[in-house]
């Protein structure tokens, strides 16, 4: 009897270890595919979220890049830069595309990025070296979403509170980071009305202005539901010929909780002149 009873004790032991290294193994597996049915179960929901959680991290670095095709010609202007999300603060230098001979390399432009400003150095068009141009972005027709040449990185999450439609399209890796793709398009004005008070009036400027207010976009959130890159298409009309112009702006965040400092330049700093828009 006391065999007998000592074998059953053991037998569920056994068992109760089988179960505990299953739940294990399950728990692991299943981890990743809750999330991951989390995200296909009310992603314009998420992405309405994810400027907030930009918020939550407070900074990153970041990279950008804008390509237009135009008159078959395909030009990209690269920056790179840092971004303080909490005082939409940022300080990027943009790297203009060589001229068709390639025999007159631009300086870089240097940018800052402040809430309803936009402040950039060696913007050249007759303005001095150590001058500032100081633009209102709420006053653009693209809301500094083009005219830059860098999308505001938090301007560019901003866009997303406007999202329509997206799905899930799955997982992927990008720079070595786990992450969530979403495909969908979103609405200037939507954005716009739940965005912040500077962020909202530049969102407007740009629902005006596009030829478009739809703005289809491609972008990738990692597990703590921050926007590690984000993919836009902007059209707009091109004064010179008819139709419209499509622009595609790229924007990557990386090194969160990197230390931003952004000082803006002193009145007499600022170029008093006027410069066009291109």
């Amino acid at each position: 009897m006391a065999e007998r009873q000592r074998r059953r004790a053991s037998g569920a032991v056994l068992a109760a270890g089988l179960m505990v290294c299953a739940c294990a193994t399950g728990c692991a597996g299943g981890g990743a595919a809750a999330q991951d049915a989390r995200a296909a179960a009310d992603p314009v929901r998420t992405l309405r979220q994810a400027p907030d959680t930009l918020l939550a991290a407070g900074s990153s670095q970041a990279r950008t890049s804008m390509e237009m095709a135009t008159g078959g010609t395909r030009v990209t202007i690269r920056g790179e830069g840092s971004y303080d999300f909490r005082g939409q603060l940022g300080r990027l230098t943009v790297m203009l595309p060589q001229d068709p001979a390639g025999t007159v390399p631009h300086r870089p432009i240097t940018e800052l990025l402040a809430p309803g400003a936009l402040f950039m150095k060696n913007r050249g068009a007759g303005v001095p070296a150590d001058k500032w141009v100081r633009v209102e972005t709420a006053t653009l027709s693209d809301g500094n979403l083009v005219t830059g040449g860098a999308t505001d990185p938090f301007a560019a999450a901003e866009v997303l509170r406007g999202t329509r439609t997206a799905t899930y399209v799955g997982r992927t890796e990008l720079a070595g980071v786990e992450v969530r793709h979403y495909r969908g398009t979103a609405d200037l004005a939507l954005a716009a009305k739940n965005a912040g008070a500077a962020g909202g009036a530049a969102l407007r400027a740009a629902a005006k202005g596009f030829a478009t207010a739809a703005v289809p976009f491609d972008v990738y959130l990692d597990d703590q539901g921050r926007i590690r890159k984000v993919r836009h298409r902007f059209s707009f009309v091109n004064g010179r010929r008819q139709g419209t112009v499509a622009v595609f702006s790229t924007t990557l965040l990386y090194a969160f909780g990197t230390p931003v400092t952004v000082r803006l330049p002193k009145a007499g700093d600022i170029y008093a002149g006027r410069i066009a828009e291109k």
